[in-house]
C-alpha cells in the first residue's frame, strides 16, 4: 500500500457538487493506493501507522490528539510514467481487489478509535484541503 499523508487544518471531498466527507479541525488527509500484493494485514498495518504517525504539531499523532483523518482512495499513486508520455496503471489493484482493502484501512482506524471521513471509492472526487506546514509524507508498506 502507498499513502500520501498531508497534515491539514481542514479537508473535504465532494462528489457531484455534494460534500461526502470532511474534517473541520486539524488532522490528516490521506490518499491511499492499493497494489496487487496488498492484503488485509497491510491495511491494518497502514491504519496503525497512520493513527500513531507523529507528524502533528509538537511531534504528536492523531492518537495523541484525537485528530480526525480524511481518507481518499487514489489508484493513481501506482501510476508509472517512466516510459513514454502516458502513465501505466498496471501496478494498481483493480477495484474489486482495492475497495475491500481500502475499506479495511478505514475500519481498522475506526476500531483504534479514530474519527474517519472518506470519499466515495471509484468516484470522480474533488478534494480540497489546507495543508498545514506544508507537511506531506509518502508512506509505503
Amino acid at each position: 500500500m502507498r499513502a500520501v499523508v498531508q497534515r491539514v487544518t481542514s479537508a473535504s471531498v465532494q462528489v457531484g457538487g455534494e460534500t461526502v466527507g470532511a474534517i473541520e479541525k486539524p488532522g490528516l488527509c490521506v490518499l491511499v493506493g492499493v497494489t496487487h500484493e496488498d492484503t488485509r494485514a497491510s491495511a491494518v498495518r497502514l491504519a496503525e501507522k497512520l493513527w500513531t504517525l507523529r507528524i502533528l504539531p509538537q511531534e504528536r499523532s492523531c492518537a495523541d490528539l484525537d485528530a480526525p483523518l480524511l481518507l481518499v482512495s487514489q489508484f493513481t499513486l501506482y501510476g508509472d510514467a517512466r516510459k513514454g508520455r502516458r502513465p501505466s496503471w498496471t501496478a494498481a489493484a483493480p477495484g474489486p481487489v482495492a475497495e475491500p482493502l481500502f475499506d479495511a484501512v478505514v475500519t481498522a482506524l475506526r476500531e483504534l478509535g479514530a474519527t474517519v471521513a472518506t470519499g466515495v471509492f471509484g468516484a470522480d472526487m474533488k478534494v480540497a484541503l489546507t495543508n498545514d506546514g506544508p507537511f506531506t509524507v509518502l508512506l509505503e508498506l
